[in-house]
């Protein structure tokens, strides 16, 4: 895997949490305040706080790398097959955001020749963000962290963000798995993956994902130590499909894909 060079990660790091800020600064006032919400043709839920903060950033990538690739959950893919790609969700858990709960961010993702390289995980409700660069590390609030040591399913606190997201397979696989760790929970969108970062939690397992939702996880898991792939076991990038498992240690990933891919 090609790796960034010390002087590219933190010229990328600073423009990077540079345009966070902005779209923070933009989401935040806007948080428990009547917003319109309207339904794309999946039925998702979308505000012009989301389209606002994409805009925003994709006009700042724009202007300051304008040979780099954009893509966004609100206006599409441009130049996916350049060397460097951007990827954006502006607001994670857009349900979260117009119901009040704090539980909703924004994710940023620099990728290179489509590979994640450095993820941005900015939960601005609560002030928390998380920076991953592949290959270095992964802080939280500026402060190094680490994924557990938990290795065996039956010790590990295990989340997903809603049993809706399952196909009828999908569940059954996820239940039969799930059921067998220490504890499962609900909720959190992108937020369990930086509570997995952190070391507070053990794993996740996803599907019915998009890119955005999960390039810019991937590097503030593996920085921190964990393991993040499609329930296949294979790396993700921008045809990854839409399951994901993340793990705390190689072992536990290794014992969550051989659970989900039983019969």
């Amino acid at each position: 895997m090609e790796s960034l060079s010390a002087a590219e990660r933190k010229e990328f790091e600073v423009f990077a949490t540079g345009i966070a800020d902005n779209a923070r600064a933009f989401s935040l006032p806007r948080f428990r305040q009547p917003v319109d919400v309207t339904l794309k043709g999946d039925m998702s839920p979308v505000t012009a706080v989301d389209r606002g903060v994409e805009s925003m950033l994709r006009e700042r990538i724009g202007s300051a790398w304008p040979e780099h690739g954009l893509l966004g959950e609100e206006y599409g893919a441009t130049r996916t097959d350049a060397e460097f790609v951007w990827s954006i969700d502006p607001i994670d858990g857009t349900r979260s955001f117009i119901s009040g709960w704090p539980l909703w961010g924004t994710l940023l993702a620099l990728l290179r020749n489509g590979t994640p390289m450095l993820g941005i995980l900015d939960m601005p409700a609560l002030d928390e963000r998380w920076i991953g660069h592949v290959g270095v590390g992964t802080t939280m609030n500026g402060a190094r962290c680490r994924t557990s040591g938990c290795t065996t399913l039956d010790a590990a606190t295990l989340y997903t963000t809603t049993p809706d997201m399952f196909t009828a397979d999908e569940w059954a696989r996820f239940d039969r798995t799930s059921r067998a760790a220490y504890t499962r929970r609900f909720g959190g969108d992108c937020y369990g993956y930086g509570m997995l970062a952190s070391g507070h939690i053990d794993a996740v397992i996803e599907a019915n994902l998009m890119p955005y939702d999960y390039l810019a996880i991937a590097p503030v898991v593996q920085a921190a130590g964990g393991v993040i792939t499609d329930w296949e076991g294979r790396a993700l990038g921008l045809d990854s499909g839409g399951r994901v498992v993340a793990a705390a240690t190689p072992a536990l990933h290794a014992a969550l894909i051989e659970s989900l891919a039983r019969d």
